[in-house]
């Protein structure tokens, strides 16, 4: 088989979430063990850790899937407005029907004028916008156009460390150079465009590397760029050519107060056209996180700038063998984008709920932070955003012996005693990176109080 195939690896679904789906099968079938259920806390999935649906997304989507309900007098009249003229845009005004490979085409639009407003009036294109199915499907589509050589002269992506296991997963699926460049855990995971120049210049020895990923807000780590520091990360890209990659799906979740989230796009416009007329940029959202946590819907987009014309079109050449994102999908990204007006009637609703989950989410991550660090022997940076904490672990070092007498990774040797202990599933840092001799988990701290504190107290 392909070799290639055989490199993937991906932590979120890895070994301990086989071992704890294992583990629920002997639950089911009457196997005592010390807890009665496993909480997954393993990968960002809100609604299946009970966050509840936006109504207005999910009335949108359920009248696209099903016209007959435009008759109903259940549904708000913005709501129909807004499936309507979906539907309308769609081939036999159907959500069953293909769309365009690049998405359907109000959605673009509703897009691009979404982008508009976050950045304060910056002029966004549609021919620009790309649908995907999640981010995920247009942060690999990317990297698989820029890709190219051989031997020295492969094309190398640059990742941060501690990385969401994507990218080293598409990286390995593409046989290109995985590239890494360390956050700064001593200084709440900041981002040095020193470490980032070093790392470049080592990788110019065996590769060359063409690729910047930035992932902010963090995942795992829960931090949120400065402005000043997205402005080096440009100035760098643009003096060294890289194709920045901003994988920016934890926008909306932004909880410390001394931290704003400034667009990758945004700030590139105003560092005037010497940049942003030449630093190749695609910026990635999602419907899965956010305050709307739709993952099942694979909804996204990315804006891509800067691309050549000819590159451009080999871009939707190849997405155009994919067919089209999944329709549903592209519904629920356009009511992300395109919620309910002030004067509509659904806004009242819409803004409650959104508040009342994206303060909940802020008041678990307080939570989840001030929880761990409570415990002896884990450490817990703050929070500031996204969806996750990253808590470093002392692990003892006979603990550490055993580990390495069992071939495993010590922070997988915790983890796995972990579930089999306590039912808890969390993802072991040597499965996003870390540096050597320390050692990490990641969980998701959307969970409930009760989850969070078992969570900290099976840590313990």
């Amino acid at each position: 088989m392909n070799p290639q195939v055989r490199a993937v690896e991906y932590a979120v679904r890895g070994a301990i979430v086989l071992k704890a789906g294992e583990i629920e099968r002997e639950l089911q079938q009457g196997i005592k063990k010390p807890f009665s259920e496993v909480i997954k806390a393993n990968i960002g999935d809100a609604h299946a850790m009970g966050q509840q649906p936006i109504t207005f997304l999910r009335q949108v989507v359920a009248l696209c899937t099903y016209p007959d309900l435009l008759d109903s007098p259940r549904f708000p009249p913005d709501a129909k407005d807004r499936a309507r003229r979906i539907l309308q845009s769609c081939g036999g005004q159907s959500l069953g029907s293909y769309s365009a490979s690049q998405g359907v085409s109000c959605i673009r639009e509703d897009v691009a004028r979404y982008i508009e407003r976050r950045d304060g009036g910056i002029p966004a294109d549609p021919d620009n916008i790309y649908l995907t199915t999640g981010a995920s499907d247009g942060i690999a589509s990317i990297l698989k156009i820029l890709v190219s050589g051989e031997g020295t002269a492969r094309t190398g992506v640059m990742i941060p460390i501690p990385q969401y296991p994507l990218y080293s997963a598409a990286i390995s699926e593409l046989n290109a150079v995985q590239v890494n460049y360390y956050l700064d855990e001593e200084h709440c995971w900041a981002l040095d465009v020193s470490e980032l120049r070093k790392a470049l210049y080592r990788a110019k020895e065996y590769s060359n590397p063409k690729v910047l990923c930035i992932i902010n807000p963090g995942n795992p780590t829960g931090q949120v760029q400065s402005r000043r520091c997205i402005e080096e990360v440009i100035h760098f890209a643009w003096e060294e050519g890289l194709f920045l990659l901003a994988d920016e799906v934890y926008q909306d979740n932004v909880y410390s107060e001394d931290c704003q989230f400034h667009s990758f796009k945004k700030v590139l416009h105003e560092m005037g056209p010497e940049y942003s007329g030449t630093v190749e940029l695609a910026s990635f959202h999602s419907t899965s996180k956010g305050y709307m946590g739709e993952c099942g819907y694979r909804g996204g987009y990315m804006e891509v700038l800067n691309l050549h014309p000819d590159i451009q079109a080999q871009l939707v050449k190849m997405l155009s063998v994919r067919l089209c994102p999944p329709v549903s999908g592209q519904a629920a990204m356009d009511v992300v984008v395109n919620p309910p007006k002030p004067d509509e009637e659904s806004h009242q609703q819409f803004i409650q709920e959104k508040e009342a989950v994206l303060s909940s989410l802020a008041h678990k991550a307080r939570l989840t932070e001030e929880l761990f660090n409570q415990v002896p022997g884990i450490q817990c940076n703050p929070l500031q955003g996204a969806m996750y904490a990253f808590p470093r672990i002392f692990i003892p070092p006979r603990a550490v012996e055993k580990a390495e007498e069992l071939h495993t990774a010590p922070d997988m040797f915790y983890c796995m005693r972990l579930l089999e202990e306590t039912g808890i599933c969390v993802v072991p840092g040597s499965g996003f990176g870390q540096r050597d001799g320390t050692y990490h988990f990641r969980t998701f701290d959307g969970m409930t109080r009760g989850q969070s504190e078992d969570v900290t107290r099976g840590g313990a």
